[in-house]
């Protein structure tokens, strides 16, 4: 795809956050990924030339960090927590189910392109374990029955509000943006940390 002045201006306008230039790959790969749903090999040329970087140190990055999708996911892309304490609380079973529910593999996307599904590593959550993640976004304490409503929700195009953080699923490439660093005024909303991750602070203060 070809980028617009305005596109473009916005890219240099991420480059200028920060002293040194490359500093900007990531951002500004998150923006190329809020434009076309994934990282194209266009954006990768077109953040090397405004860099003044070899396509492959921008290559590099885009395929090393599992947040930058190289070809189109869904809307609303899914990821079942794995590792090990998600997994033993129901996180297999759920992972699963969705497989099974859906009619896709691990990093599949449905026939309407609604919702993409994917294992993911740690999220740091285990005090909400199993966790299932929908672009970024947190939904704690899921089992099979919740996790299979909340894939129907996204496909009717009513996604259920996070559990923590904005108070709706904004879709992947506005999650994209997001990440990118342009703000979509969502970033007070909501419950930011639960009772079960302030449980040790409390404790700490009462001397426990």
């Amino acid at each position: 795809m070809a980028y617009s002045p305005d596109q473009i201006e916005i890219m240099n306008s991420i480059i200028k956050r920060y002293p040194r230039s490359r500093s900007a790959i990531m951002p500004l790969l998150h923006y190329v990924q809020s434009l076309a749903g994934y990282v194209t090999n266009e954006g990768i040329e077109e953040i090397a030339k405004l860099l003044e970087l070899e396509t492959a140190e921008v290559t590099a990055v885009a395929t090393f960090y599992t947040q930058y999708k190289r070809r189109p996911v869904g809307e609303y892309h899914v990821g079942v927590c794995t590792n090990t304490l998600c997994a033993v609380m129901g996180g297999d079973a759920i992972f699963a189910a969705l497989k099974d529910h859906l009619g896709v593999e691990n990093d599949g996307v449905t026939a309407d392109g609604k919702v993409s599904l994917e294992h993911i590593e740690c999220n740091a959550a285990c005090d909400y374990a199993p966790v299932v993640m929908a672009n970024w976004e947190f939904y704690d304490n899921q089992n099979v029955e919740t996790a299979k409503n909340l894939v129907d929700s996204m496909r009717k195009g009513t996604p259920k509000p996070p559990t923590r953080g904005p108070n709706s699923l904004v879709t992947w490439k506005e999650a994209s943006a997001v990440l990118a660093g342009l703000s979509d005024g969502k970033a007070n909303e909501g419950l930011q940390a639960g009772e079960p991750t302030l449980l040790g602070l409390k404790l700490s203060k009462e001397g426990k």
